[in-house]
């Protein structure tokens, strides 16, 4: 008996062996890729953010930001300037991150926030792999996992800047593993720190609400979930939210669904009413640019071999995710590397299982011959994309114009940036380019040059920023290819020479491409010279 109960103790740890050297492989890959993205500074706005918010939590400012006041309705909409004291909550309520902030604490940094990103999505597959496992074989469950670590949907985002979705396909996961085990007290824990994620995360719960009353006729706890997921988000965003800030109304829900509203504010409540009094509307969002949303709906299925596309559960658990997203305008909600595509994963997995299990014998050879075809290009189509720029140093930016970095030249780069960088004072306040800004995130008073160059302190006196720094060797590398950087050259430069004219800041060091400006201080002359040569040649460049 004993004898027998060592040979089980033993095949059931050599079933779980697989799965843990997935989460593994795929947690050390993502950190050493996010670790290279961060030394050679590929971090950009999102994760100064964060690492923002999280540095002013540990300071008893919470979740106070100065670079989120420079998203905000009141900057970018009328004019004023970015404010230390903004609270982030007026933008997205991610009372969660309190979770995260004794990790942070450990070692404050903005590279903290990406190995938290990958240990809760290398967690999320192990569970992934756990609730599979309720229903399927050990190769089929350990098949699903593979293919979780494999998605693109899942990769692209993890290979990012920290977001504020990304502990959804643990949580919700855990959630369905306590349907299946019929743990309610752990469901509606996991509901509540759903919720807690960002406003709109209750979207997913909506989906498994309809899906516990139309498969599982689990009526009153799906009506209960829904009931208690609807009345949160339209709580939070119609009064909670607006208490620190109006940017729900005048700028998310103008920027996402103002095809709806005529392009004017709304309060969510009044956005809903346009949304439903309008089925010609909804239905020609739907159907609008179709090859592209079709195309972001193969994203999604790919991995898991299609199986989703013929998953009733898996449409009904992503059901109103993939709603919102297709009803939002914009590129950035069907991009496939980015935050948004978190929402329909854990929906789509589960769904993926529940068919599994009513259909066993599907998996045939020709069928894991499939599969594996299917993960293979979920793969290679993640590469190809370059998610986040995080693969810059192996997949070229552009081909036509050819734009390439290689990386030796990222890394020489990057030491040269990191040299001047080390210039700045700790605590002194800093206008930034863009993918300068996480390195110095850790202060209070940081604001995005050129867009910026003032900020207001916690009296509300509106300040000169004491440094200014410019990565003009990033723009120039890709400006061939790409507008947005060509335009912030272009902006850059002519805002340095206005500064250097009034003689309001002088140019400290100009290296590498990598310009530092000190206020009330003037310019060397040697390189005032380096200056006038550098501004020569792009003038030249951009007529040729």
């Amino acid at each position: 008996m004993a004898m027998k109960r060592s040979n089980w103790v033993d095949c059931r740890q050599l079933t779980k062996q697989p799965v843990i050297t997935a989460a593994i492989v795929f947690a050390g890959v993502c950190l050493l890729l996010l670790s290279y993205r961060h030394y050679s500074l590929y971090d950009s706005y999102d994760q100064g953010i964060f690492n923002q918010i999280f540095w002013n939590n540990l300071h008893g400012r919470w979740f106070e930001s100065s670079l989120s006041s420079g998203l905000s309705s009141e900057v970018i909409h009328q004019g004023a300037v970015p404010s230390v004291s903004y609270r982030h909550l007026g933008q997205h309520f991610n009372p969660i991150f309190l979770l995260w902030l004794p990790f942070y604490a450990l070692l404050p940094a903005p590279m903290t926030l990406s190995v938290i990103q990958i240990a809760l999505v290398a967690a999320a597959g192990l569970v992934l792999y756990t609730l599979a496992r309720q229903t399927l074989s050990p190769l089929l469950s350990l098949a699903i996992a593979v293919s979780f670590y494999g998605a693109n949907a899942v990769i692209g985002p993890t290979l990012g800047n920290f977001h504020d979705y990304n502990p959804l396909p643990l949580l919700l996961f855990s959630l369905f593993l306590a349907i299946e085990k019929r743990w309610w007290v752990l469901f509606w824990a996991m509901a509540l720190l759903v919720l807690s994620v960002r406003e709109d995360a209750g979207v997913t719960l909506l989906s498994v609400a309809v899906y516990l009353v139309l498969r599982r006729r689990q009526w009153w706890i799906g009506l209960t979930l829904f009931a208690t997921a609807a009345g949160y988000i339209l709580l939070l965003t119609n009064v909670v939210m607006p208490s620190f800030s109006p940017d729900v109304s005048q700028r998310l829900i103008v920027e996402r669904f103002g095809q709806y509203t005529g392009g004017k504010a709304a309060t969510p409540v009044e956005a809903i009413g346009a949304i439903l009094s309008q089925p010609g509307q909804i239905l020609a969002e739907i159907f609008s640019r179709f090859p592209k949303k079709l195309s972001y709906l193969v994203d999604h299925w790919l991995p898991l071999a299609f199986v989703p596309a013929i998953a009733v559960d898996a449409w009904l658990l992503a059901s109103f995710s993939f709603l919102q997203l297709l009803l939002m305008r914009g590129e950035t909600p069907l991009s496939i590397n980015i935050r948004y595509a978190t929402l329909a994963v854990p929906g789509l997995f589960y769904g993926a299982i529940l068919w599994w299990s009513k259909h066993p014998n599907a998996l045939q050879p020709r069928m894991r011959r499939f599969w594996g075809v299917c993960l293979a290009l979920s793969l290679l189509f993640t590469v190809t994309s370059n998610p986040n720029r995080t693969l810059s140093f192996l997949v070229p930016d552009s081909i036509r114009p050819w734009v390439y970095v290689p990386p030796i030249a990222q890394v020489q780069h990057a030491s040269q940036a990191r040299t001047v960088l080390a210039q700045i004072p700790s605590q002194a306040s800093v206008a930034a380019t863009t993918y300068l800004i996480p390195p110095l995130s850790d202060r209070q008073a940081i604001v995005r040059f050129p867009n910026a160059m003032q900020f207001r302190d916690e009296a509300q006196q509106t300040q000169n920023v004491e440094y200014i720094v410019a990565d003009l060797w990033q723009m120039q590398q890709y400006q061939p290819a790409f507008k947005l950087e060509r335009n912030l050259l272009q902006a850059s430069i002519k805002a340095i020479d206005q500064l250097l004219q009034t003689q309001t800041y002088g140019i400290q060091t100009f290296q590498d491409g990598v310009v530092l400006l000190q206020r009330d201080r003037p310019t060397a002359p040697n390189i005032a010279g380096q200056w006038r040569e550098f501004t020569r040649k792009q003038e030249k460049g951009s007529r040729e």
